[in-house]
């Protein structure tokens, strides 16, 4: 076990994989766990946090899980009053909620358009709205929203509600981070690129081979110029260095985690 959070006490939304192996919530609630933290692991889907937290238990570090949608201000009220009644404050929050559905603007209906917003961006607002006030009343803390590069560029697929709201994620965090800079409230965002977790593989198998999820995952690894797809690890580790006081100088911050994919796409 590290140290590198040693006393910290973090929020982690979307704390469980959606399907079989790591998603970017459930490597990250791990890591910060292995490091000291205290994880306050949070998921629409118990089971999966619960999940999460059963690996945490085995390695001797602390967690709590509970139940939120993080659309829903009332129920995200609740979870933030939870963790500071369990743990007595808040120094990280780690936003991971993010939902993945094929569509451009025509094909996409304006109940899916809403139903996006909600979850991948106005989860962000509420969790902020409501975390903040502990933050700036113990003297500090960190954000981590989770974007994309979709934010950035285009990826080949049309996923315009996701596009949007990873972008609309950017200028969230930079209004965050600037606003309360001067009392030592850090947020940033980490752009992962084209990443083997569990997320993606339902929602996009369609859209990229017709249903042959070996065949994406073939596609998907050539794209990079690493010649493979990243990991949840390398986003847990990108989140840990911004969570963690080796990254106090840096506020308002776009971490790109994406293998050079960008680079490619200038």
């Amino acid at each position: 076990m590290g140290e590198r959070l040693k006393n910290k006490v973090a929020i982690v939304t979307g704390a469980g994989a959606v399907g079989p192996g790591w998603g970017n919530g459930k490597a990250t609630s791990v890591l910060f766990a292995q490091e000291g933290a205290k994880v306050f692991a949070t998921d629409i889907n118990l089971a999966a946090a619960e999940e999460t937290k059963s690996i945490i238990d085995k390695e001797g570090g602390i967690c709590t899980v509970h139940k939120v949608d993080v659309s829903k201000s009332e129920e995200v009220k609740a979870m933030v009053e939870r963790c500071i009644e369990i743990y007595g404050r808040i120094d990280i929050l780690h936003n991971n909620v993010g939902v993945v559905v094929p569509g451009g603007p025509v094909e996409t209906s304006e109940e899916t358009w809403d139903r996006i917003m909600a979850i991948n961006l106005k989860s962000m607002f509420l969790t902020c709205k409501y975390v903040l006030p502990h933050m700036e009343k113990q003297g500090g803390g960190v954000i981590i929203n989770i974007s994309s590069i979709a934010a950035i560029r285009y990826t080949g697929i049309p996923y315009i509600t996701y596009y949007t709201t990873k972008a609309g994620i950017l200028g969230f965090t930079q209004c965050v981070a600037l606003q309360y800079a001067a009392k030592n409230i850090r947020a940033n965002a980490i752009l992962p690129g084209l990443m083997h977790t569990p997320m993606f593989v339902e929602p996009l198998k369609q859209a990229y081979a017709g249903g042959d999820i070996e065949k994406m995952f073939e596609i998907r690894n050539k794209q990079c110029p690493t010649g493979k797809m990243g990991d949840a690890w390398d986003v847990a580790y990108a989140a840990l260095y911004l969570a963690s006081d080796e990254a106090k100088y840096v506020t308002g911050t776009q971490l790109v985690v994406d293998g050079g994919i960008t680079c490619k796409f200038a």
